[in-house]
C-alpha cells in the first residue's frame, strides 16, 4: 500500500546541526564528512580508543563502519557504542563486507553481542550474511541471491531489537513488525565508492534529531532523502558519469527541501 509521504526530519537536521560521530573506513571518511555536511550535519571522525569515551558524549549518534578494520578499531568500536548505549545516543551498524572474511564476520558478531544498535544498514549480501542466509557476494558488493529481502529485514530486526535498512535496487526498511519498500534512487549509487557508507552517516544524522519512538520513521526519510537527491543527481547525466555523479549528489543533499522529499518519494508499506 503506498502511502503519501510527509518529511520531518529534514528540517530539524538543518536547525540543530547534530554532531554525528563515524568511526568510518578511510575509503570512505572523506566523502561521508562532506555529505554530512552539505545536508547540514556536523560531522567527527574519530576512532581513536583513547577518545572512545569522550568522543560519543559530545555526539548526537554514532555510525560505526567496518569497512577498513585496522589496528585497535574494533576495541574502540566495542567501548564507543557502549558509551553511546550507557548515554541513551543512537548507534548505527554498517556492516561493510561483513561475508567476506572469517575476521569481518567475528567482529560483525562481537559488535551485535556487546552493543544495542538501534539501526543496521547495509546492502543485500551483508544483510543477508548477518541472517545466516546463502548469498553469493564478493568483498563488499551485494553480490546475488534469492532469498526475499523482506523476510531477511524482518528476521535481523526481530532477532537483534532494531531496525533494518536493506540498500538495493529497492530499499527495504523494516523494524520486524512494520516493513517498508522505498522506489528512488539511481544505478549509479554503486559506481561511486562509499555511496552506502555516506548513506549510513546519514541515517546517523537523522537518528540523531529523532526520538527514540521515532526511529522507524526516521530511517525511511532518511534512505528516501538520499533516494531521491541521488535520483535528481543523475538526471542530467550520461550513464558513465560517475565523477560528476559524485559532486552532483552533494550539491543535490545540500538543496534537498522536504518538499521535495514529499513530492518524489515513493514509500510502499507491505
Amino acid at each position: 500500500m503506498t502511502k503519501s509521504f510527509q518529511s520531518h526530519f529534514l528540517q530539524k537536521i538543518r536547525q540543530n546541526r547534530p554532531l554525528v560521530h563515524n568511526i568510518t573506513n578511510i575509503v570512505a571518511a572523506n566523502f561521508s564528512a562532506n555529505g554530512l555536511l552539505a545536508l547540514g550535519a556536523s560531522p567527527i571522525m574519530a576512532a581513536a580508543i583513547e577518545e572512545m569515551e569522550s568522543v560519543p558524549a559530545l555526539s548526537s549518534a554514532v555510525v560505526i563502519n567496518i569497512g577498513t578494520l585496522i589496528g585497535k578499531e574494533v576495541e574502540a568500536m566495542v567501548l564507543a557504542g557502549k558509551t553511546a548505549n550507557r548515554l541513551g545516543i543512537p548507534v548505527l551498524l554498517d556492516p561493510v563486507g561483513v561475508g567476506a572474511t572469517p575476521f569481518r564476520r567475528q567482529t560483525v558478531e562481537t559488535l551485535l553481542n556487546e552493543i544495542q544498535f538501534s539501526a543496521i544498514r547495509g546492502n543485500a549480501g551483508e544483510l543477508a550474511t548477518i541472517a545466516g542466509v546463502a548469498w553469493q557476494a564478493k568483498g563488499v558488493d551485494a553480490g546475488e541471491g534469492s532469498h526475499n529481502m523482506v523476510e531477511i529485514a524482518e528476521q535481523v530486526a526481530k532477532g537483534y531489537q532494531t531496525i533494518v535498512a536493506i540498500s538495493g535496487e529497492t530499499d527495504v526498511v523494516s523494524n520486524g513488525s512494520l516493513t517498508v519498500l522505498l522506489r528512488n534512487g539511481s544505478p549509479m549509487f554503486p559506481q561511486i565508492t562509499a555511496s552506502g557508507c555516506l548513506l549510513s552517516a546519514i541515517c546517523g544524522a537523522f537518528l540523531a534529531v529523532a526520538e527514540k519512538e521515532q526511529y522507524f520513521n526516521a530511517l525511511i526519510e532518511a534512505c528516501s532523502a538520499y533516494a531521491v537527491a541521488g535520483e535528481i543527481a543523475a538526471k542530467s547525466l550520461k550513464p558513465t558519469e560517475y565523477g560528476q555523479f559524485a559532486v552532483n549528489l552533494l550539491n543535490e543533499l545540500g538543496a534537498l527541501t522536504p518538499e521535495t522529499v514529499e513530492q518524489y518519494a515513493e514509500v510502499e508499506y507491505v
